[in-house]
């Protein structure tokens, strides 16, 4: 039976949405307690985060605005996050440059905002490091990352939206991406547990050397609050911008100050 002219028809809740060739993770319904849009993170205990391939940027070596799909592990977009920098920010500062990252759910709502401030990357400014603040929805802090000092491991803090300390997360000593995944471990704020990680994914020798499109992984209790989890998917970009976007050179940070 046809629908009437001039009436929408609603959105069917836990059914996968096809969008212009995209199939969108289904519409959960709304949550008491839960920032809207983050509704669909309660449902999951693993994202997956695929930098888009930029072509002018191949040809050219032009930094563009960088582009990501956040799916969940049936491959479904969760969400979609575009980078906001003005074109002289992007290739002037690099990797190291503040950014607004906007990502937006199926029915094109911002629901997360992402701004680095512009930070120092040495060693020797300890009290000026890298930090992202996460909003959710817009507007609205929901937590932060901060950069602890190491001489040797890239090391974070999670802090939730009064800057109490809620997890860790650890890298290794050398974050090259040659032929193997990279791990930053989430620990529990005593590091005795682990309880979640970030992985940057190997993704062939021809798109490691010639673009820095990266591919991570998010893995995190099913439980864990939403917020945090969204904090988490904060982190992610962070360590992407920080460790894995080429700089003007072409060549990647292989260590924490490098």
């Amino acid at each position: 039976m046809g629908v009437p002219a001039g009436l929408a028809v609603p959105l069917i809740q836990n059914q996968a949405i096809m969008k212009e060739g995209t199939i969108w993770m289904p519409i959960p319904p709304p949550l008491p307690n839960c920032p809207p849009g983050l509704e669909y993170l309660t449902q999951i205990d693993q994202i997956l985060i695929h930098q888009q391939i930029e072509l002018l940027e191949i040809l050219t070596g032009f930094e563009t605005n960088n582009k990501y799909e956040i799916k969940n592990t049936l491959g479904q977009r969760v969400y979609f996050a575009a980078e906001d920098t003005d074109c002289c920010t992007r290739n002037c500062c690099g990797p190291s440059r503040p950014f607004t990252l906007r990502i937006i759910d199926n029915l094109g709502h911002e629901v997360i905002t992402l701004q680095r401030p512009l930070r120092c990357s040495s060693c020797c400014f300890p009290c000026c490091l890298q930090e992202l603040e996460v909003q959710a929805p817009p507007g609205t802090p929901v937590g932060y990352i901060v950069q602890n000092w190491h001489p040797c491991l890239p090391k974070f803090t999670i802090q939730d939206e009064k800057r109490m300390d809620i997890l860790k997360i650890t890298g290794p000593c050398v974050v090259c991406s040659c032929w193997a995944d990279i791990h930053f471990e989430v620990k529990s704020v005593d590091e005795t547990s682990t309880v979640g990680r970030i992985s940057k994914q190997w993704t062939g020798f021809l798109k490691e050397a010639f673009t820095d499109a990266d591919n991570f992984g998010i893995t995190f209790p099913r439980d864990l609050d939403v917020k945090m989890k969204a904090v988490m998917i904060g982190a992610c970009f962070l360590i992407d911008f920080m460790f894995f976007e080429h700089t003007g050179d072409n060549q990647q940070r292989t260590g924490v100050w490098q």
